[in-house]
């Protein structure tokens, strides 16, 4: 009985039952923490804002999370009479040298927070930077790398990102001149590209806006007729082979002849 009282002693002190709770604390606090801000920015949103976000949750968990163990640390070294203000000190001169030091890293990551919070960019869209235009592959808290149309990948700090155009934020518009013979009847051609264009519409290949515009050019064999495409950025290269693929199957149907080249070759006896 006398044994078990000691032990019970032994237990309830500072030292052994503080740093307990103060063990089980910090990990409760960190667990709420945790469900808490993914309730707040990931939960009703959609799966293309979830993908954004998903990084800037984890950065603030990874901070709450070492912030809370170095707290719990300071109050147990505390516990076993170890001068903690003292080391609070030594600790803070070590951080604002560390922080000098790591200025241009500290700059990327408030950068890199500011752009998934935003929405400025994400994964797929199409950017310009100094005249590098690509696609981002990565966005991370320190760069950005971006994936030129030749296979070529650009790492940007993301202390740079207000230098860079995104392209996907806006429409692409794509004016298409389509070739056609000086014989064909313009009523006739105009009425096949409208019903191109319609039909690109309807089955969701163009938007909405899009339309057949008019006779664009006079050249030596061949009238131009002009066609307005309206699309989403990143789809603007898939959308134009497309359309041209349409209006050829459209002319092949309808008889409508496309002017090429042709060479003619005589005979001299027969010139």
């Amino acid at each position: 009985m006398e044994f078990l009282e000691k032990a019970i002693d032994v237990i309830m002190t500072k030292q052994i039952f503080g740093t307990a709770m103060v063990i089980v604390v910090t990990f409760l606090l960190i667990s709420l923490f945790n469900k808490g801000i993914e309730k707040i920015l990931i939960k009703g949103k959609t799966a293309f804002e979830v993908k954004r976000r998903k990084t800037i949750v984890k950065l603030f968990q990874s901070i709450f999370k070492y912030v809370l163990i170095i707290i719990a640390i300071l109050i147990i070294l505390d516990f076993y009479g170890v001068d903690t203000k003292s080391l609070i000190a030594s600790l803070g001169v070590a951080g604002v040298v560390l922080g000098l030091a790591l200025q241009d890293t500290v700059k990327d990551l408030i950068s890199g927070t500011m752009l998934i919070m935003e929405n400025y960019l994400a994964v797929g869209d199409t950017v310009t930077y100094n005249d590098f235009t690509g696609e981002v592959i990565e966005l991370g808290l320190r760069t950005t790398k971006i994936k030129g149309f030749d296979g070529e990948v650009m790492i940007v700090a993301n202390r740079n990102i207000d230098t860079i155009i995104n392209a996907s934020q806006k429409k692409a518009q794509l004016y298409l001149d389509i070739p056609t013979a000086y014989e064909e009847k313009t009523l006739k051609v105009e009425k096949v590209l409208t019903e191109v264009v319609k039909q690109a519409i309807e089955d969701k290949v163009a938007l909405p806006d899009s339309t057949y515009l008019g006779v664009n050019s006079f050249e030596s064999s061949q009238v131009n007729y002009l066609i307005y495409i309206l699309c989403n950025q990143d789809d603007r290269y898939k959308v134009k082979r497309e359309i041209l693929k349409r209006v050829k199957d459209a002319y092949e149907k309808k008889n409508i002849k496309i002017p090429y080249e042709q060479i003619e070759v005589h005979h001299g006896k027969d010139i």
